[in-house]
């Protein structure tokens, strides 16, 4: 069992779940269950992919977690850029938090491709 919150992987994307509850405080009401609700989901996703995969005996389990993780990143970021579309929200911190959010993706890539290559898995 690993630490997962020695993890920089986890601690970015534990940062990136804060600031998106930030964000959707500032969204309009009548996103409440829609857009809100979506980017917390996947921003909740990411820090719980992680250190549910912490929790795996084999690299092969802990490697799926990370790809479970970068998914919901992928889909946070797609929300995210709604939103700023939409002129929702907090712009300023929007861009902050997908500027983050693009250090986790290539983070978690890079976390992943090291994991593979460790193991010898493709």
């Amino acid at each position: 069992m690993r630490n997962f919150r020695l993890l920089n992987i986890w601690q970015t994307g534990f940062q990136i779940s804060i600031k998106c509850y930030e964000i959707t405080r500032s969204l309009p009401m009548e996103e409440k269950f829609g857009l809100s609700t979506q980017i917390q989901k996947a921003a909740v996703s990411i820090p719980s992919n992680i250190a549910e995969g912490c929790s795996r005996d084999s690299v092969k389990d802990f490697i799926r977690f990370l790809s479970i993780a970068i998914g919901s990143a992928f889909e946070l970021e797609t929300q995210l850029l709604i939103a700023s579309a939409l002129l929702y929200g907090n712009q300023e911190l929007i861009t902050d938090t997908l500027s983050l959010l693009t250090t986790e993706e290539k983070m978690l890539n890079n976390f992943i491709k090291t994991l593979k290559q460790d193991k010898g898995y493709k």
